[in-house]
């Protein structure tokens, strides 16, 4: 029978926010692909309790990286949130999921939208070079409620500075003014315009390809203002311009 689980070690946890965390966790897993999952899992009860979690480490790099928010009346995520370095979890030894790069059809636009920690398994994307190979032009765009929600700015930092001329980061902040970042939701500023005006770059259904991460109803309102542009979601036997996973 297979391994179901492989024990890991916490290296390292950032406390974003009250409610949101990182983890970096020394594990033994098998090779993955960026942009997919695995669980990680405590003993609680007397029982192992376990939820699937994005990868956000490019897969060159160790430790792995999980990012994540205490879900209310979650056992799991208030326990994952209470570890610290030196503390054993336990990690799914294989990775699983299709939202990578190798479902998406060719484009020459590659648009990640996400909301909140949905953000994760694009930045395992982006730190590989099969965009960059595939795409001349990448948009991410991100929304948060609040500003001291911004996570990763360093790393997101760092593509920029990579991939002058290739990359736009539009970031979102719905529930506080800012200079910085657009207002509102995904879905409007698809369908008034106004991400496409920041990020320098028309949404395309000839040219584009999107994949959508986050919370359920962005992903379906998203998809919805870009099916109304013409977009349609991808299936391998009906391709299409659209990949999205729902973050809870």
């Amino acid at each position: 029978m297979a391994e179901r689980w492989v024990e890991g070690t916490v290296t390292e946890k950032v406390e974003w926010t009250p409610q949101l965390f990182s983890l970096r966790v020394d594990a033994p897993v098998e090779a993955f692909e960026a942009g997919q999952f695995t669980k990680l899992a405590l003993e609680i009860g007397g029982e192992v309790v376990g939820r699937p979690y994005s990868i956000v480490n490019p897969p060159a790099e160790r430790p792995l990286d999980f990012y994540f928010g205490i879900v209310k009346r979650g056992h799991l995520s208030l326990r994952l949130a209470a570890l610290r370095a030196g503390d054993r979890v336990l990690v799914g030894p294989r990775a699983s999921g299709f939202l990578t790069l190798s479902e998406v059809p060719e484009g020459r636009a590659l648009w990640l939208l996400a909301t909140g920690t949905g953000i994760g398994p694009f930045l395992s994307i982006l730190r590989t070079v099969e965009p960059w190979r595939r795409f001349g032009r990448v948009v991410l765009a991100h929304a948060v409620r609040t500003a001291a929600e911004r996570a990763y700015v360093d790393v997101i930092e760092g593509i920029e500075r990579a991939h002058p001329g290739a990359f736009a980061f539009v970031p979102f902040v719905s529930r506080e003014a800012t200079a910085f970042a657009l207002s509102g939701r995904i879905p409007q500023a698809i369908a008034d315009g106004r991400l496409e005006e920041r990020a320098g770059a028309a949404l395309d259904p000839e040219a584009s390809r999107v994949m959508l991460c986050g919370n359920p109803d962005m992903v379906r309102d998203a998809a919805a203002a870009l099916a109304a542009r013409g977009f349609r979601k991808h299936r391998r036997r009906e391709p299409g311009q659209i990949l999205v996973e729902n973050y809870w």
